[in-house]
């Protein structure tokens, strides 16, 4: 796997001018009534937001004309340009043209730090010890501007900070003090974590997928598009898990929010297909595509609405693959059926064979878990006749090594029960272990970590009404799955807030004696690895002063954005609003004074 850890120089910055004068200077000449052109007018253009205007120069149509002005007039122009509705975008947090040089070679790279996503962070990298945790601080903030929730795990390669934000805004910042570097407007959600690695041609590329099953390689320095691939047509397709790249080719997962529609009792139910997707790097081309479910959706029965129903379908991937390069192998997991027929597809681990696709082994955990939002109406029209609790695996599967040298597949489920099996023999099950009652929103949600010795797992467990009963971290030991040990959620300080909840969602992140887990009452919280104590506690539900000038609140944390661990420093976002969550938007970097 390919990382960057070299320095990436820094884009310099000219001297403001009145954005008049630049207007007048680098846009007048096709602008204007007197030339017969296809450029708006700048009255058109005030009808449009200053972002949407920003984008252009940035990254669409007018890039190529923008490329002369630094970052500082692009924002004047957008601002002069776009929509006068008291929304004006603020040069507040830019780096400035005389920052020093970055050298730091410490790296959280894409989503799960290596390619078997263990979400371990070794002390060479984290650079922080057991004994620093509690001297921790809030170094700095960053505000994602319109946000209602935040998604993306942030990515932190030679001192800079990748991620994105829930309008299709990607960043690119200073891991130090949170200065933007620059921006890329992406057509949808970003919530993948980003990888970025270096090419044949000497240049660093930042890949990342948004909520259209879109796939973006963007250059990590400058923020020129270099190539964009759909590797799902289906309209309810999107990526959510974050690409896994191996050396000349990029593995994506596909999803979809399909399993929403049919609450409409019209909606014809279901044609999408979970799948993985290898592109090649330096064009974006798709290699293979292999469909989670390999049967095609055909026409069934008609709901009780009359509406002609489709199947099988669903086997999204939720997660980033985990990459076997012993073994050639990819690993991803599945979540349940959407339609009937029932499939053997679903709530399974798929092994594929990373040259081809070819489908080596699947282990399915939960039979007849097909669910869609018609289950939860009072017809249930289109709910599948063979319907289940709705236990995906959400969270990506670990490729745990034992101390002894012994090689796991560890997979958690929301059924509550982490499992771990042996690539060696087609999955077989080596152990099993329940550390909740599991559900819809409960069970092990978006991930886990690994050690030599343990698996960490976060527990979800949503229960209405009752929050104090939600949450929990486990250790069990790796060779056997015997739990280590277990802490129970704190009672939740949230009380009387809507969507108040004890429950840890996000994926849990571990490095050298010390394991991190948020939740979505707000809190960060580090337990000790040996023995499960809290060791600190940051709650992030509140008002924050931020470096970019945003206005931002944390909340939630959870979805598939963990806390990331490099260089000194620990980077959450916190206010995931989405499966009734607290709403923030939210960027927290802590470190020692």
């Amino acid at each position: 796997m390919r990382l960057i850890l070299a320095f990436i120089p820094i884009t310099l910055f000219a001297a403001a001018e009145d954005a008049p004068v630049l207007f007048e200077k680098h846009c007048q000449t096709c602008h204007q009534p007197e030339h017969v052109t296809r450029a708006p007018l700048p009255e058109a253009l005030k009808s449009k937001p200053a972002r949407t205007v920003l984008a252009a120069l940035e990254t669409g149509s007018m890039k190529a004309q923008a490329s002369q002005l630094t970052a500082e007039q692009r924002l004047l122009l957008a601002n002069y340009l776009g929509s006068p509705d008291g929304t004006k975008l603020s040069m507040t947090g830019y780096c400035p043209d005389n920052f020093p040089a970055l050298t730091d070679s410490t790296f959280w790279n894409g989503w799960g730090v290596d390619a078997r996503n263990t979400r371990f962070q070794p002390q060479a990298q984290a650079k922080l010890s057991p004994k620093d945790i509690p001297k921790l601080k809030l170094k700095w903030a960053f505000g994602f501007p319109q946000s209602s929730t935040v998604y993306g795990q942030p990515a932190l390669v030679a001192g800079k900070l990748y991620f994105g934000s829930d309008n299709g805004m990607v960043y690119s910042v200073n891991a130090q003090t949170g200065c933007i570097y620059w921006t890329f407007q992406a057509g949808a959600t970003v919530r993948t974590a980003i990888t970025v690695a270096g090419t044949t041609h000497n240049r660093y590329v930042a890949y990342f997928a948004d909520t259209q099953a879109t796939v973006y390689a963007v250059d990590a320095v400058t923020a020129k598009l270099l190539w964009k691939t759909k590797v799902d047509e289906h309209r309810l397709a999107r990526v959510t898990g974050a690409p896994q790249l191996n050396e000349d080719r990029l593995f994506v997962p596909v999803s979809s929010t399909e399993e929403v529609s049919p609450a409409n009792p019209k909606y014809e139910c279901c044609t999408f297909r979970g799948s993985v997707v290898a592109l090649e790097l330096e064009k974006g081309k798709v290699l293979w595509k292999t469909y989670m479910i390999p049967d095609e959706p055909k026409p069934g029965k008609k709901n009780a609405a009359g509406t002609q129903l489709h199947g099988p379908s669903g086997a999204a991937v939720w997660s980033s693959p985990t990459l076997d390069v012993k073994r050639k192998a990819l690993y991803v997991g599945t979540g349940n059926g959407y339609s009937d027929p029932d499939t053997s597809y679903s709530d399974a681990v798929h092994a594929l064979d990373m040259r081809t696709g070819e489908r080596l082994w699947v282990k399915q955990f939960t039979k007849g878990d097909g669910w869609n939002f018609s289950c939860v109406n009072p017809n249930k029209s289109s709910c599948p006749d063979v319907s289940g609790p709705d236990v995906d695996i959400g969270a990506a599967p670990i490729l745990a090594r034992t101390s002894a040298g012994k090689e796991l597949l560890v997979v958690g489920q929301k059924s509550g029960v982490a499992h771990a099996l042996d690539p060696d023999s087609k999955g077989t099950i080596l152990w099993q272990t329940r550390i909740g009652r599991g559900g819809s929103l409960g069970g092990i949600q978006w991930g886990m970590a690994s050690s030599a010795e343990h698996l960490y797992v976060a527990l979800s467990d949503r229960t209405p009404g009752k929050p104090e009963q939600e949450g929990g971290m486990f250790a069990l030991k790796l060779e056997t799955g015997e739990k280590a040990w277990s802490t129970a959620a704190p009672e939740p300080d949230c009380k009387g807030t809507p969507n108040c909840s004890a429950a840890q969602m996000s994926p849990v992140t571990a490095m050298d004696g010390i394991v991190l887990s948020g939740s979505m009452d707000g809190h960060l919280r580090a337990y000790d690895a040996a023995s499960g104590k809290i060791v600190w506690d940051y709650p992030t539900r509140r008002e924050f002063e931020t470096v970019n000038g945003v206005k931002a609140k944390g909340g939630s944390i959870g979805g598939s954005s963990g806390p990331v661990v490099a260089g000194g420093m620990i980077y959450v976002t916190s206010g995931y609003g989405a499966l009734s969550g607290i709403s923030g938007n939210v960027l927290l970097a802590f470190g020692l004074d």
